[in-house]
């Protein structure tokens, strides 16, 4: 079996500096997979190829869906559309530019941020360059776009509204960064005309998507410990709204339940995530940093399930398909687990290097990008 770092297999930053390094701890072994019970057959539907992976750069490059098409991108420049049923190319742009978070699609766009520091918007629909702009700095976020406007988090903490129109800036919300962070941000989410987005020092912000007014800001997690390490508290994972409420986890804190009108807590509980989280209406799942994965009562935080035969697997954020979670690990592989109660159901080999970017839901099929750039679909079907 392949070895992969263990618990903290993920890249961190000094803030204000170029540097980066990985902190890597290999006291744990990867959990050596055992033969599924299988409840469901997989098969794969298509795939594409997006030209040259992430090979585990901490890129922020996922599957996006829209209008029946499914967009990726590489981060040597591709980006291209796809067919969501067949598979069958669209269109493929080469963008000459170090993608490294997107593509984010809406607004009758598609659009990807870059390792130096540009917005780039292209047409959804057939991909022909819309606008360009600059930002204040690398863009590990997927940039998304609503109400008119295209939201950018970047790695210095700041949050951009630029006009979707033309990618005019409109406004920017600025954090101060701790001095110690994980290599990557949380993605902005819309909720109509608000723009919901985590930051690295345990702060969720909710903002007016026309001119960035804050509307609330709430603490999710606290910084404890006297080394740096021991206190970061990064909101990597994306926010996800549901109904009234918003979902945001931290690392090495908690995971909460938010109002979304006033960031009041609902509830909160010990769980430190930094991977994609997900919600089915009925639960809430995450993986925690162990590669665990958990079932959360959206109501009340409690926990309705765990799954620990994936530890140390450096397993994906959740998709949430059908009756299904599906997640993706360090060897390429898809794993489908029961919603109800977490037990393992169904297992293909995907690719031949990591998953680590959460699947995507898509109909009843799922959608994987692989860290070689391999982008494939698959559908499982139930055997009994």
């Amino acid at each position: 079996m392949t070895r992969r770092p263990g618990a903290l297999a993920t890249v961190l930053m000094l803030a204000g500096c170029t540097s980066w390094f990985a902190a890597e701890d290999t006291s744990e072994p990867p959990t050596e997979l055992m033969p599924v019970d299988a409840q469901v057959r997989v098969e794969e539907v298509w795939s594409a190829d997006v030209g040259a992976g992430s090979d585990d750069r901490g890129l922020n490059l996922v599957p996006a869906l829209g209008e029946g098409r499914v967009f990726a991108a590489g981060p040597e420049g591709e980006l291209r559309a796809v067919e969501l049923s067949s598979g069958r190319r669209l269109w493929r742009v080469d963008t000459k530019a170090a993608i490294s978070g997107g593509p984010g699609v809406g607004e009758g766009l598609a659009v990807v941020g870059t390792i130096d520091g540009r917005v780039l918007a292209f047409r959804a629909a057939d991909g022909e360059p819309a606008w360009e702009a600059r930002v204040s700095s690398e863009v590990l976020s997927v940039p998304r776009a609503g109400s008119g406007v295209v939201a950018v988090r970047t790695i210095d903490g700041r949050l951009a509204g630029l006009d979707a129109s033309n990618g005019e800036r409109r406004w920017v919300y600025d954090r101060s960064t701790p001095t110690l962070s994980l290599r990557g941000t949380s993605s902005p989410v819309f909720a109509g005309a608000v723009v919901v987005s985590g930051f690295d020092d345990g702060q969720v912000v909710a903002l007016s998507a026309d001119d960035g007014r804050v509307l609330w800001e709430r603490r999710i997690a606290v910084p404890h410990g006297r080394s740096e390490l021991e206190r970061m508290v990064d909101v990597d994972a994306d926010p996800v709204v549901s109904g009234n409420a918003v979902f945001a986890a931290s690392y090495q804190g908690q995971i909460a339940a938010l109002g979304l009108d006033t960031g009041r807590v609902q509830w909160s509980r010990e769980l430190s995530v930094h991977r994609a989280v997900a919600s089915s209406g009925r639960a809430l799942y995450a993986t925690d940093d162990s590669g665990q994965v958990w079932g959360v009562d959206p109501a009340s935080g409690s926990s309705l399930w765990k799954q620990d035969k994936l530890k140390w697997r450096s397993v994906s954020g959740p998709a949430v398909v059908g009756d299904h979670v599906v997640v993706g690990d360090f060897e390429g592989y898809l794993h489908w687990l029961s919603a109800r109660d977490g037990t393992l159901v169904g297992r293909v080999r995907a690719a031949s290097k990591a998953i680590s970017a959460a699947p995507v839901a898509a109909e009843d099929m799922v959608i994987a990008l692989s860290e070689d750039g391999r982008l494939a679909a698959f559908r499982a079907s139930q055997t009994r």
